[in-house]
This record gives C-alpha cells, sequence and structure tokens, in this order.
C-alpha cells in the first residue's frame, strides 16, 4: 500500500513537471489571460483522465500533454490549439460533454473538439473506415485547419509511444501513417513531422531493415562529421567575409529516405552517398532575401563544383505548401555529392512549422501557395465521390503529389500535380471549358487531350459546342476536379440513356411473355453481369442487348436449378481438393493463431521466416503478404477491420518462388559460376533466369525456388562470395 503511494507521489511530480515544460514551450506565443486558461484545460483534463492509464501503465494524462507540447514547440502553435490538444479525448473517453467544453472555453474550442471527435468516429463498417475517417478528418479542414494539425501531433505522439501496443495494431497504425498522415504533413509542410512519421512506421513494419541502417548509419557518425566539417568550414569563412549573417550546418537523412533511395536505384547502403545535406540558414530582412540565397549559391559553387541538373529554385516559385528554399547538388572535396540547402531564418521557420508560421508571416504574404492549396481541398470537399476509397485515391493523387506550374494564354499562373494533361487544365480554369474542350494548343502547337504537360508551357484550349464528357476521359485525367466533373456528366447521361431503355426492355420483355417485374430485372442483370439494373438498361438502349440474347435468357430460367446444383458439387469437391492439396504445416493464422486455408500472395511472394500477415479478400479468401510488401501499406490503411495475425510455424521442406537481382562487373564463365552456387551446391531450383551485358556491367534476375529466409540469405551470402558481383537484392515477380 505504501509502495502504491510513493508511486502516486512520484507521477504527481511527473505530471507537474511535464505542465511546466509545456508552459515553456507555450510561452513565445502566450498573451493575457492565456496562461489561465491553458491552466483551466490542463484542470478539467487531469480531473476527467484521472483514472485512466495507456498501454504502457503510465497516466492518461502524459499523451494530451505530449500531443498539447507536440502542437506548440514543433508546429507552433497557440493558445487555442493547446487547450484542444489537452482536451482532444476527453469528449470521447469521458463523462465531459461538447456542451461543458464550449460553455468553460467558447465556442471555437467546441468546434474544433468536435471535428477531433469526429475524426475518431466509428463509420459505415462495409466501406473502409480508415478512408471514411480521413475523409471526415479532411471535411473539417473547412471549418479549421487545426483540427488536422493537432490530429498529426496526436499521431506522432501515438508512433513515438507505441511499443507497447500489440503487433496486429502496430502494423495497421503504422500501415495507417505512412499511407495517410505522413503525406498529409509534408503537403502541409511539415518536414520534420513527415520524416518522423515516415522513420517511425518503418519501425514497426520493417524492423529488420530499419535497425540495419540505424546500425549502418551509427558506425560511420564519426567519419560523416569530420567530412561536414571540413567542407562547410570554408563556406562559413567567405560568407562571414562578405558580411551575410548566417548557420551552416549538416543534417543526416530519415532513414525511411535513405531506404528509399536503396530501393528506388537497387543499390546497398555503401552506394547511398547523400547520406546528410548542407542547410543554410540566413538572417536577413525579408526584402533582401532573394538576393541573399543567390549569393550564399554563388559562394558554394565558386568553392565546389554544381551539378548543372540538380538546382532546384522554390524562392522565385514557392511550392503550394509554401516551402521556399534553393537546393543544389554539389562535388564535394573526396569526389562525392552533397546537397545544399539555402534558406532564410523565416523560409526555414515556414519549412520546420508549415501552416502555423503562414500565420505568422501572413500579413506580409497575403499571396500565399498555401491558401490556394485549401481552397482547392475546399472545392474537392464540395463535390466529393460518394465511395470514400476512389476519393482517397482522388485526394492523394492531387494533394500529395509534387506540382507544376502552367501559363495561360494571357500570362496567369495555374498549378497543377505532376502528370497533369491538357483536359486537367482546361476543368481547373472552368467546368464548363473542360466539358467542351476538343484540343489544345501548347506553346502554339496543336496537341490532344491527353497532352501530358511540362513545367512552364503555355496552353490555350481549344472548345466545340458539340463537345460531351467521354469515360476513356477518366483513364488520363489526374486531377480531383476534372475526375468528379467528367464522372458526374456521364452519370448524368447514363441515366437519361437508362430511362429510354428502361422502356424498350418493357416493350422486349412483353414480346417474350416475360413479366416485367423486380424480380425478373434482378435476375436479368445476375444474367448479364451486369454490376446494377441501371447497367443493364443503359445496354439494353445502347443495343447490346437484343432480343435474341432475351431468348437465351428466357431459356436458361428453365435450367437455373439444375445448373446450380451441379455448380454446387463442383465448387464443393474444387473445394476439399484445394485443402487437401494445401499443406497446413506452414502457416498459423488469425489471433487464435489456427490453420486455416490461405494463398500466397503473387505480388510479394511471401516466405517462411517473412514477417507476414494475412489479408480477408472477397473472392480468393485468405492471402498471405509480407509486411513490407509495396501493396501492405494500403491495404492496413484502408481495409484494417480484414487484416488478421499470421505466423510462421516449422513445416515440411517445401518450396517457395523468390527473386534474385545480380549486378557485377562482366566476365568470362561469371553465369556458370552463378548457376553452378545455386543449382549445384545449394541444390536449387531456377524456374527463369534472365542475363544481360551492357558496356562490361552484368545484371541478371533469377527468379528461385527456396525453403525460408534464413535458406535465402545463405544463397545470397554464397553468390556474393563470386568474384566479380557487387550487388544482390531479393526482389517480388510483381516487380
Amino acid at each position: 500500500m505504501k509502495e502504491l503511494v510513493i508511486d502516486l507521489e512520484a507521477e504527481s511530480k511527473e505530471i507537474r513537471k511535464r505542465y511546466r515544460a509545456l508552459l515553456r514551450a507555450c510561452k513565445p506565443t502566450l498573451q493575457r489571460g492565456d496562461k489561465q486558461m491553458i491552466r483551466k484545460a490542463f484542470d478539467m483534463a487531469l480531473e476527467s483522465h484521472k483514472d485512466m492509464r495507456r498501454k504502457s501503465g503510465e497516466p492518461y494524462i502524459y499523451h494530451p500533454i505530449a500531443v498539447a507540447q507536440i502542437a506548440a514547440e514543433e508546429i507552433g502553435l497557440g493558445t487555442t490549439s493547446i487547450v484542444c490538444a489537452l482536451l482532444h479525448d476527453v469528449v470521447e473517453d469521458t463523462t465531459i460533454t461538447l456542451e461543458d467544453i464550449e460553455r468553460e472555453f467558447g465556442k471555437k474550442v467546441a468546434r474544433i473538439i468536435d471535428g477531433l471527435t469526429k475524426i475518431s468516429g466509428i463509420f459505415d463498417p462495409n466501406s473502409s473506415m480508415q478512408a471514411e475517417n480521413f475523409r471526415k478528418m479532411l471535411l473539417t479542414l473547412a471549418d479549421d485547419v487545426r483540427v488536422i494539425l493537432i490530429k498529426l501531433a496526436d499521431r506522432l505522439h501515438n508512433m513515438r509511444t507505441m511499443d507497447f501496443m500489440p503487433r496486429d495494431k502496430q502494423l495497421k497504425i503504422a500501415s495507417e501513417t505512412s499511407y495517410l498522415y505522413a503525406p498529409l504533413a509534408h503537403r502541409l509542410g511539415l518536414y520534420a513531422i513527415k520524416s518522423e512519421l515516415e522513420d517511425l512506421s518503418m519501425k514497426y513494419t520493417d524492423p529488420d531493415t530499419y535497425k540495419f541502417i540505424a546500425r549502418k548509419l551509427n558506425e560511420k557518425k564519426a567519419e560523416r562529421e569530420r567530412f561536414i566539417h571540413n567542407f562547410i568550414e570554408p563556406i562559413k569563412e567567405i560568407l562571414h567575409e562578405q558580411g551575410i549573417k548566417a548557420q551552416v550546418f549538416g543534417r543526416p537523412k530519415s532513414i525511411y529516405s535513405i531506404w528509399n533511395k536503396m530501393r528506388k536505384k537497387s543499390i546497398p547502403f555503401e552506394e547511398v552517398y547523400d547520406l546528410f545535406a548542407i542547410r543554410i540558414i540566413i538572417d536577413t530582412v525579408q526584402e533582401n532575401e532573394k538576393a541573399e540565397c543567390w549569393k550564399a549559391y554563388s559562394i558554394v559553387t565558386d568553392l565546389y563544383r554544381p551539378n548543372p541538373d540538380r538546382l532546384r529554385d522554390w524562392v522565385s516559385s514557392p511550392k503550394a505548401n509554401g516551402y521556399e528554399s534553393l537546393h543544389t547538388t554539389v562535388m564535394g572535396p573526396k569526389g562525392q555529392w552533397v546537397e545544399v540547402q539555402i534558406r532564410t531564418i523565416r523560409m526555414n521557420e515556414i519549412a520546420e512549422k508549415g501552416f502555423a508560421a503562414h500565420w505568422k508571416y501572413k500579413e506580409s504574404n497575403s499571396d500565399s501557395g498555401l491558401d490556394q492549396w485549401i481552397q482547392k481541398v475546399r472545392e474537392i470537399l464540395s463535390n466529393p465521390e460518394p465511395n470514400a476509397m476512389d476519393f482517397l485515391d482522388d485526394f492523394k493523387m492531387n494533394l500529395f503529389s509534387d506540382e507544376i506550374f502552367i501559363f495561360t494564354p494571357k500570362g496567369a499562373l495555374i498549378q497543377l500535380p505532376n502528370n497533369a494533361t491538357a483536359l486537367d487544365f482546361a476543368f481547373e480554369i472552368h467546368s464548363d471549358l473542360g466539358a467542351s474542350c476538343i484540343g489544345a494548343k501548347v506553346n502554339h502547337k496543336l496537341v490532344p487531350l491527353s497532352h501530358k504537360l511540362q513545367n512552364g508551357d503555355q496552353v490555350e484550349i481549344i472548345t466545340s459546342s458539340k463537345q460531351t464528357p467521354k469515360e476513356d476521359w477518366l483513364s488520363f485525367v489526374v486531377t480531383a476536379k476534372a475526375k468528379s466533373k467528367i464522372k458526374s456528366a456521364l452519370k448524368e447521361e447514363k441515366r437519361r440513356v437508362a430511362e429510354d431503355g428502361k422502356e424498350i426492355l418493357e416493350r422486349k420483355l412483353k414480346s417474350l411473355k416475360i413479366t416485367y417485374n423486380t424480380e425478373n430485372i434482378n435476375k436479368l442483370t445476375s444474367f448479364f453481369k451486369f454490376p446494377s439494373s441501371q447497367d443493364l438498361f443503359y445496354n439494353v438502349a445502347k443495343g447490346a442487348i437484343d432480343i435474341k440474347n432475351l431468348k437465351e435468357f428466357a431459356l436458361s430460367e428453365k435450367t437455373t436449378e439444375q445448373q446450380n446444383g451441379q455448380q454446387f458439387n463442383s465448387h464443393i469437391s474444387g473445394l476439399v481438393d484445394k485443402i487437401n492439396k494445401k499443406d497446413y504445416e506452414t502457416l498459423l493464422i488469425g489471433d487464435d493463431l489456427q490453420k486455416i486455408d490461405y494463398t500466397l500472395s503473387p505480388c510479394c511472394n511471401p516466405i517462411p521466416g517473412d514477417d507476414v500477415f494475412g489479408f480477408i479478400t472477397i473472392n480468393d479468401g485468405i492471402k498471405i503478404h509480407r509486411t513490407n510488401c509495396p501493396n501492405a501499406a494500403k491495404l492496413m490503411a484502408n481495409y484494417g477491420y480484414r487484416i488478421v495475425k499470421a505466423k510462421w510455424t516449422s513445416q515440411k521442406e517445401l518450396a517457395f518462388l523468390t527473386g534474385l537481382h545480380i549486378v557485377g562487373i562482366d566476365d568470362v564463365g561469371l553465369v556458370n559460376k552463378i548457376t553452378k552456387v545455386i543449382s549445384h551446391d545449394f541444390k536449387v531450383n531456377i524456374r527463369s533466369i534472365t542475363i544481360s551485358s551492357n558496356d562490361g556491367i552484368f545484371e541478371g534476375s533469377i527468379m528461385i525456388f527456396v525453403n525460408d529466409t534464413a535458406h535465402l540469405e545463405n544463397l545470397i551470402k554464397h553468390l556474393k562470395q563470386i568474384k566479380g558481383i557487387t550487388g544482390i537484392t531479393r526482389f517480388d515477380s510483381a516487380n
């Protein structure tokens, strides 16, 4: 009993300490009366959560304090947001109501808390809960963007403290984070938070690779710091001589971005040279910013030779999320490329704190790209897809992609996502312009609607009063606005044609003496394999279904029962056959880890020893994926309720298909040596082998059957010992 009292006292002391740290973080934005408001919110949260504990056993109040601290310190939000962060879980988890919040803190706080509570609600279980959840979250953006920023702070703290969660929950939350929240942080200009969310997601979805890169970075830390010191010293000297006040330092790249580079270029860690970036942050007034940044650029490129293809000027044309910076890549003293980022204190604050920093500089920069972005979000939300998943894909495509700048004939600047077409541009200008568009002139040259635009193109749209939106337009437009307007027009046209088809079908059925009723319409829809009766009517109107097809339906009705019986028996015997063939000794599935039938997904070809999960499909039973499968994040983020645990157990000697990508210096007999190790030494069957040689460089892709990851790793180890081989990576057959 005494020990419990000591623990509670220690906890009480720790809570006070954390609260004081929060107040210190809020200090830069505090105004009169703010401290009392924060104290009132803290007291309410402390009282509401007093009997609650986190999975780690810690008092629950640690979480809201931490979320408020992130909001203040790392995002730069003010008192209203701090109050909301402290109270973000009280309505959902305790007896406190929104009315109580409004009475104590006013309408604005209550509205933000309401937005945060809605995000956590449970929606239609038949659709993706995560996608619907995300959509609801974005709907609140139209009211107050602070809802999103506090939600990001909440997610970041949950990711930082996820060690005590069960493995399946870790996977689901980490996947959802990398799929939705990290790109959203990026788009809001919160680069530091975006990088940390990506790293933390990887820590749980691909722990082995994460630990491997972290270890490698640590081994080379001292050497890297020496290099950075030698690189920046001469830059510092010349900046000082020329009277430019600036900080110069090295910033390590995130583990996730290093892994991304290894994966995209199929190179080992040792060949990733840009493990860090040099940052120059200039202290100057706003009117001198551009000139000072270019002066610093000139100093750097006088000292080190720049790569002409790697200059990025976001000072003259900031990104849509407000990001401003000059990026260049130069050749360092030891013959390796080094990325240098040049920006001012104001630009750096916007890069680090994103959206929140814009409020601070709003008066001097009212023509903010971010305001346009928020406007675009509202536009998408005003006409969303009924299907949450389509909406989410459209939203990600538009708001999480890099942008290009396109000029109208009169020189106005329009921002579009990468890969946008002439038709996207037309819809961006006006819906009617898009709907009647028949072509475009890009830089005075005639191009089709599907022409992909390049940065800096000048575009003039050509229209015709006879033009109407076409189905195939959806295959090449990328903006949510264009897709939404095209789908809407097609839907209206289809509805109109289907009405005519309905009357035609009624007449045709009458001539065949078939009753026109709901039951028969449903049977017809099923017989012709249409998703809805409207599709049936539409195809009748278009002439795709005529009297001959309807006679076939009438005949088939007579034998349906008999066919159904045969199909059922055939399905059952096929299933029994499949179950008999399946070796149940390889994988245990579900919370109770039972032996259930499954198939291995071809998109990532899991083998025993891989970290895996099960996904319940609509038609193909349970499919097994690797947790670092290219599709895993999307599946877990969008269909978390269809994910089941899966774990390899002892198995018989079974063979599983996987692929190896081998790179090396071409030599006589190299292929023979490789196949000897695989077939002779390891007795592994080769399914296929593709070899190419170019200017003395050898590249090969080999599909082989192995028993498990240990077997595969041992084989790779022996292959690497062959003289001339410089790199081996595992790949999935779908790649």
